[in-house]
């Protein structure tokens, strides 16, 4: 008789492999290994949420196949041009989206721009199902009198230029000037002061790139204001405010009175809202300890939070060729907690200043004319991912939900994505039969000119990023022209 062991990998290995027994419901992995052809995928967008989703589906589904299109021609999105230089870890992710992209069922095409390059229901017609996770590229205006002044800038456009973001590598903000105010109050607006306020020697073995360091080695801010229209209860930054109040040669300014009160009122309020909130309450009221007192004295740089103001004008310079200042509205609270609106008083106040950067929120733009896209929001309409009233079109991370939550958000929200989409695979919701998936959008991208980039290449331009920077003690350097790129490709 043969050994149980054996027998048992035999009986699990035939129970695999047999066909369904009449009357009997073939299991998930059954049903899609007798298809023709394994299921063709397409993920739009390399970010988190793209690479996310595809992380999903392939561990998932043990024959999918995804194609990642990216306009970019190098992956990873807001890793690689969002998250601050000085966070280095936050950047590891990137090595587990490395794995996905190197699975023989994944493919990466960068370089082609979906919605011109080649349009939506072109990549329906190739792939059983195509998810859109392309993010949100743009940022919400002020739509206020003087915001085109040059000396205004978006924060989005300023994390891109320190970043490498090709598309704002020709920023060139002008740090002369002795104070910046940023209006909003999230993560990003702490991202940017900090940057502005950092003593460049602790940005140098940082993937900042050279360009940026360079003018920032030359700035003059000194000060810097953090700009909201609500209170200290209703900020939107996270704990990562500990950074900005350890930071080496700054001191923060805050005003006692901003928060008188606010003790008895956070007893009742979720955990890490009480915890930033006794934060900012301890740095604003209570005499600094000996160690913050000796790296607070001979700061030569000031960060503060400004509250219960809304912008109203970008000022000119007299000459009217520059900003030189904001107005804001004084606003007053009506509700609480973090329902609370800000409605103005009346009262209006000017603060002075050489750089203003809008930090109100990102947002999503619509990609193709047969996508449904909701303007007010900057989403695509969808439930649970599944795009509304389009059958085997998805969506997930920023256009899905709205620019919201860290990477963890989106890797959540990704997944669900993912499971959705193999359910209704699962259910015979999605197209059946073969469909040609890369092999035809890649006639079509040849025919009009476009040449993709592939994982392999950008595996080949990592190498050189890393090369330059070895020299100068930093991670990389990052590429910034796409025709250099594209010509260290031989292209």
């Amino acid at each position: 008789m043969a050994p149980r062991c054996w027998r048992w990998w035999h009986w699990s290995a035939w129970r695999r492999t047999r066909p369904p027994l009449p009357g009997s419901t073939p299991s998930f992995r059954q049903r899609f290994s007798t298809q023709e052809q394994p299921p063709q995928i397409c993920v739009v967008g390399s970010g988190p949420a793209g690479f996310y989703t595809a992380q999903h589906l392939l561990k998932h589904h043990p024959q999918a196949h995804v194609d990642i299109y990216e306009k970019q021609l190098v992956p990873f999105g807001l890793v690689r041009f969002g998250v601050a230089p000085d966070h280095p870890e936050v950047k590891n992710v990137i090595n587990t989206f490395t794995q996905t992209a190197r699975s023989a069922r994944c493919a990466f095409r960068g370089n082609v721009v979906v919605g011109r390059d080649v349009a939506v229901p072109e990549l329906r017609a190739a792939y059983h199902a195509v998810v859109l996770s392309y993010g949100a590229e743009d940022h919400r205006a002020l739509e206020i009198p003087g915001e085109e002044l040059p000396g205004v800038f978006s924060a989005r456009a300023f994390v891109g230029w320190y970043n490498g973001l090709p598309e704002n590598r020709e920023l060139a903000p002008d740090l002369s000037c002795d104070t910046a105010v940023i209006l909003g109050q999230g993560n990003v607006a702490l991202d940017v002061a900090r940057i502005l306020l950092t003593p460049p020697e602790h940005l140098e073995k940082t993937d900042i790139t050279e360009a940026a360091l360079g003018v920032l080695r030359q700035s003059r801010v000194k000060t810097v204001w953090i700009v909201g229209r609500r209170g200290p209860l209703q900020v939107a930054f996270t704990i990562k405010l500990r950074e900005m109040i350890q930071l080496p040669g700054t001191r923060p300014i805050l005003d006692p009175a901003d928060f008188l009160g606010l003790q008895d009122r956070i007893k009742e309020v979720p955990r890490p809202r009480k915890r930033l909130t006794e934060l900012l309450l301890r740095t604003a009221t209570e005499k600094p300890g000996t160690e913050d007192a000796a790296r607070q004295a001979p700061a030569s740089r000031a960060w503060g939070l400004r509250f219960f103001r809304s912008p109203q004008q970008v000022l000119p310079s007299p000459d009217g060729r520059r900003a030189a200042g904001i107005r804001l509205a004084v606003t007053r609270l009506e509700g609480v907690g973090e329902a609370a609106r800000a409605v103005p008083t009346g009262d209006t106040e000017d603060l002075p200043c050489g750089l203003v950067l809008s930090s109100v929120g990102y947002k999503s733009r619509p990609i193709d004319p047969s996508v449904p896209f909701d303007p007010k929001l900057g989403v695509i309409p969808n439930m649970e991912g599944r795009v509304v009233d389009v059958p085997g079109l998805y969506c997930s991370g920023w256009v899905k939900r709205g620019p919201t939550g860290v990477i963890a958000t989106t890797m959540t929200d990704s997944f669900l994505t993912g499971q959705m989409l193999l359910q209704d695979l699962k259910a015979g919701l999605l197209p059946p039969g073969p469909r040609p998936g890369y092999a035809a959008i890649e006639a079509l991208l040849s025919s009009r000119g476009v040449r993709p980039v592939s994982f392999s290449d950008w595996e080949k331009l990592d190498a050189e990023e890393v090369s330059r920077g070895k020299g100068a003690g930093k991670p990389r350097e990052k590429l910034l022209d796409p025709q250099e790129m594209l010509g260290l490709l031989g292209r």
